[in-house]
């Protein structure tokens, strides 16, 4: 659970008897615009008496979630905790006078449930700090880069355990970036920092609000997303109808992450006086009715090992392949590219009390399933299939076949890209640090002839077959194009026809910290040598 809660939310999106609609409502201030001294006289007026931190905490379990992060300053610099560092805060100067994340804190505390914060980089109110800008990718001045230690410290010393820091915004310098996560784990070791800090110092990747990546990504990421995507904070005004539409909207998204790999956290906005909104609740109790008897089919799962599937999504647990229903083929058959059938018995319907089961059938290059509809009309939206296995589970990807001659020609084009989303700044360019592509190639001896636009200095490229790294290097050149050539060899697999592989081209390793191919890859041959 995310919840963006703060001064912001006693204005419900509305400034003089006008709907502020050109942004999110938790950035009033600078959408209104709202000078700063009526902003700061909101204060006055801020007393959430209906906030009620134990039953946040069991709505949040009844959702099926396991942690929540709350907002203890947002953009506009009002702290929803009592810092020494600024009187700007919910004990100071407001007639509720009582510590919000504090609150909340002791109540995830008693509820067993994990605890974080948001944290904002940029402040509108501290002097010094920042004012609004386009994009709010303001740099952080080094007196401001002070303040934001030392209430990181406060946040980390006083509010016990901190499952992850969610910074936000702002363009701090690397220096600053890692100043800011060392900070924190040096406090709190296991304490997780969002990627929001920038230049690549987070523990793991934000994607865009409301994002999920197009397949599986190999790195920590989480997608950030709200109930409504016009705003975060509250909105008064805001559209709330369809719920059944809504909850499905939400219980696919959860689904596609956590098939991707991913972690999911979705947004509440509570009112100004602390209540949280009902249709928002019954959102999240929605959600967690449907994974009451599917919720083995997301925790403690790891990704689907298919590129795609064209009837849904698929997670892996404990010796059980789980397979999540959208489109129900016409034929009524899921069909399973790459997946071997010796390892896997007779799938059956999650949550369905007539244990009714599916056969299970060898096809051309994968396993089908076939499934009775009127089965799956029994348990409402997004059925799940389980089909249990034993051993090792086996899929050849959708994949390249050679030419005519054995040889293979790889492009970016039909490549998957790996990006890193938190370099320098909300707005920089994403960093491709990754192209991967999977072959169907006959086993022997190959010519590989990777064509580079090269460096003024010389770079590292590291080649990757089925997981085995070859360190290459791309030498300074003027000319247009460098080819690098390495000999490889491509090994039988336990499949007859031919060899899976994978092919991948990243830079050396560790290539999370903001490494990036060198230039451009051109394209890999793949020639393979009598």
């Amino acid at each position: 659970m995310f919840i963006h809660f703060g001064l912001y939310s006693t204005l419900g999106g509305i400034w003089q008897g006008k709907q502020i609609d050109n942004g999110y409502s938790e950035q009033i201030m600078a959408n209104g615009p709202i000078p700063l001294d009526q902003y700061s006289a909101l204060a006055s007026q801020f007393n959430p008496t209906h906030f009620d931190p134990d039953a946040i905490v069991a709505l949040a379990k009844a959702a099926g979630m396991k942690f929540i992060v709350i907002t203890s300053k947002h953009h506009d610099g009002f702290n929803m905790f009592h810092t020494a560092q600024s009187s700007y805060n919910i004990v100071d100067v407001t007639p509720y006078k009582r510590d919000v994340v504090k609150q909340l804190a002791d109540a995830c505390a008693r509820g067993e449930m994990k605890f974080g914060v948001y944290y904002s980089s940029i402040d509108w109110h501290q002097p010094g700090a920042s004012t609004y800008i386009p994009g709010n990718s303001n740099p952080i001045l080094p007196a401001h880069e002070a303040f934001n230690v030392a209430q990181l410290k406060e946040l980390l010393s006083n509010y016990g355990p901190i499952s992850e820091i969610w910074f936000d915004m702002g363009k701090p310098t690397a220096e600053q970036s890692k100043h800011f996560t060392e900070t924190v784990h040096r406090l709190q070791p296991r304490t997780m920092v969002s990627g929001r800090v920038f230049n690549y110092e987070g523990d793991f990747t934000v994607m865009g609000d409301n994002e999920v990546p197009k397949f599986q990504i190999d790195e920590p990421w989480q997608t950030p997303a709200s109930i409504f995507p016009e705003t975060w904070g509250y909105r008064s005004w805001q559209k709330r109808d369809d719920l059944q539409g809504k909850i499905r909207e939400n219980i696919l998204r959860l689904v596609e992450v956590v098939s991707r790999g991913g972690n999911y956290i979705l947004n509440i906005g509570p009112e100004g006086d602390g209540s949280v909104v009902p249709y928002e609740a019954d959102v999240l109790r929605g959600i967690g009715d449907w994974l009451k008897d599917r919720g083995e089919a997301i925790y403690a799962t790891t990704a689907q090992p298919f590129r795609k599937l064209d009837f849904g999504y698929a997670t892996v647990g404990q010796g059980k392949l789980y397979l999540f229903v959208k489109d129900v083929p016409g034929d009524g058959v899921l069909r399973l590219p790459g997946l071997r059938a010796g390892q896997l018995n007779s799938a059956y319907l999650l949550g369905s009390a007539s244990h009714e089961s599916f056969a299970v059938t060898s096809i051309k290059d994968g396993v089908s399933v076939r499934i009775e509809q009127d089965a799956l009309a029994t348990v409402g939206y997004l059925p799940v299939i389980v089909l249990p296995f034993s051993g090792r589970l086996e899929v050849a990807q959708a994949s390249t076949a050679p030419d005519a001659a054995g040889n293979f020609l790889l492009t970016p084009s039909v490549a998957d890209h790996f990006f890193n989303y938190n370099g320098a700044g909300y707005e920089a360019p994403e960093t491709l640090y990754k192209l991967r592509w999977f072959l169907i190639a006959p086993p022997g001896r190959y010519r590989a002839e990777i064509d580079v636009k090269p460096t003024h200095a010389k770079a590292g490229l590291d080649f990757v077959v089925d997981g085995h790294r070859i360190p290459l290097t791309v030498p300074p050149s003027a000319a247009t194009t460098v080819t690098i050539k390495q000999n490889i060899r491509i090994l039988p697999t336990s499949f007859e026809d031919a060899s899976r592989v994978s092919i991948e081209l990243t830079p050396p390793e560790p290539f999370l910290k903001g490494t990036q191919l060198p230039r451009t890859v051109l394209a890999v041959r793949l020639v393979r040598e009598r």
